[in-house]
């Protein structure tokens, strides 16, 4: 592959936080502007949902101590490695050996890149679920592997959940009658709703890395124990690696449990997991990530970054000490105050007849765009120019996914529902009739 085609591939005009770089000559536009509040929907707002208290005097302190913070191992200070293993060995319920098999980076998007790079060669087949992060697939073609896409039927069976409700004669988009919407023949009551079958023949057909994130981004989906059992048997079988993103761990709602894939009794050998402060937490400016894992892909990890960015951000390293060390009660009020924001945010939605499955985990809702006068990429245009509101278009997901967007409702609650109406006000404006 040539250089300029190499990163002809990565475009970043439509990736979250980009819309600045977005072109909207000749846009059909028609009506006046709504009134509300700008929304940013394309990451979190952490003005609404500020980061952990006491990250600022951890961070000023780290900066007092100067050049022992500042000049860290590539893999990140000792004494802060010690106590994050410490967190994850409670968290996932297994041992996380800092010495061996633990790495800060910057961001998790750093520890995936890095991860990816120990991982994965010219010409290596990776197994990736769609839709997933946007990132994943821009990864693979940089370093020329080849992409064997698993589809995630994350989304109802319209004529099952049509038999199921007795509703047949009514529109079988995702939709006002909340009844419909949350019946189980809907929607996979528990899982992802992955394509084994399709993840085994990718295995069967070369691909020797499966990567993916649990909870989904964009669906908001969460891997039931069962199927990600299944899917460690099937990277035994073949002799799989496996990088799982596990940002959102820690943001459930409902009650439900999560699986950590580490946990798992029949878990892979060459496995990484990805995980941080970023999102849950609002500490997404610190940049600052973690995998870990299986030793040796660590080390290929360390000197990748090594000669990418040296550490993780001396300085930053010191604000891990908050991460899994909040007061009493504040991650629960957290994820309840998003549970919440969740339910408004879709309310609005289906109660307009859009097709948008309710998360299980995460700050993401993926919603389908119905046939309009424009074409969905100019909606997404219009969205920004007449509703005030950005989102992220479906397509950073998937090239399948191009009447979707998803958005991020980790926003300010009432600004976060008003926006959503908007949405909805713009649609009714350019729906074909």
């Amino acid at each position: 592959m040539k250089i300029k085609e190499k990163f002809d591939l990565l475009g970043v005009d439509s990736a979250p936080g980009q819309e600045v770089r977005r072109r909207d000559d000749d846009l059909p536009a028609k009506g006046d502007v709504l009134p509300g509040i700008p929304v940013d929907f394309s990451h979190g707002d952490v003005d609404a949902h500020p980061p952990i208290p006491g990250a600022l005097d951890t961070f000023c302190a780290g900066f007092d101590e100067g050049g022992a913070q500042a000049y860290t191992e590539y893999r990140g200070r000792e004494t802060i490695r010690l106590d994050i293993a410490q967190k994850l060995s409670v968290l996932t319920g297994r041992d996380v050996d800092a010495g061996e098999e633990l790495i800060l980076t910057p961001g998790t998007q750093g520890a995936l890149f890095l991860a990816m790079g120990a991982c994965v060669a010219s010409g290596d087949k990776v197994a990736y679920v769609e839709p997933d992060y946007f990132a994943n697939r821009k990864m693979i073609d940089f370093l020329e592997g080849e992409k064997m896409p698993v589809p995630m039927r994350w989304i109802r069976n319209d004529a099952e959940c049509a038999s199921a409700t007795d509703k047949g004669n009514k529109s079988t988009t995702m939709s006002a009658d909340k009844e419909c919407a949350a019946s189980p023949a809907c929607y996979p009551e528990t899982g992802s709703g992955i394509d084994l079958d399709v993840l085994e023949q990718a295995f069967r057909d070369g691909a020797r890395l499966f990567l993916f994130s649990n909870p989904n981004n964009p669906t908001g989906a969460v891997y039931s124990k069962e199927e990600l059992a299944q899917i460690a048997e099937l990277c035994n079988s073949y002799g799989v690696s496996v990088i799982a993103d596990e940002l959102y761990s820690r943001q459930m709602y409902d009650g439900r449990e999560f699986t950590h894939f580490s946990s798992l009794a029949n878990r892979p050998e060459n496995l990484v997991t990805i995980i941080g402060p970023s999102k849950t937490e609002s500490m997404s400016g610190f940049r600052l990530g973690v995998a870990f894992g299986n030793a040796e892909i660590i080390r290929r990890m360390e000197k990748l970054q090594a000669i990418v960015s040296l550490r993780c951000s001396g300085y930053n390293q010191a604000v891990f000490a908050n991460w899994m060390s909040e007061p009493e009660g504040w991650l629960a009020a957290r994820v309840a105050a998003h549970q919440a924001i969740r339910n408004d945010v879709l309310e609005v939605f289906l109660q307009a007849g859009l097709e948008a499955t309710p998360p299980r985990g995460g700050s993401y809702l993926f919603v389908r765009i119905p046939k309009l006068e424009i074409e969905p990429h100019q909606f997404v245009a219009l969205l920004r120019i007449q509703a005030g509101v950005i989102v992220t278009p479906g397509t950073e997901f998937g090239p399948s996914f191009a009447d979707w967007f998803r958005i991020n409702f980790s926003q300010d609650h009432t600004n976060a529902v008003a926006a959503a109406e908007r949405i909805v006000q713009l649609i009714e404006r350019y729906v074909a009739s």
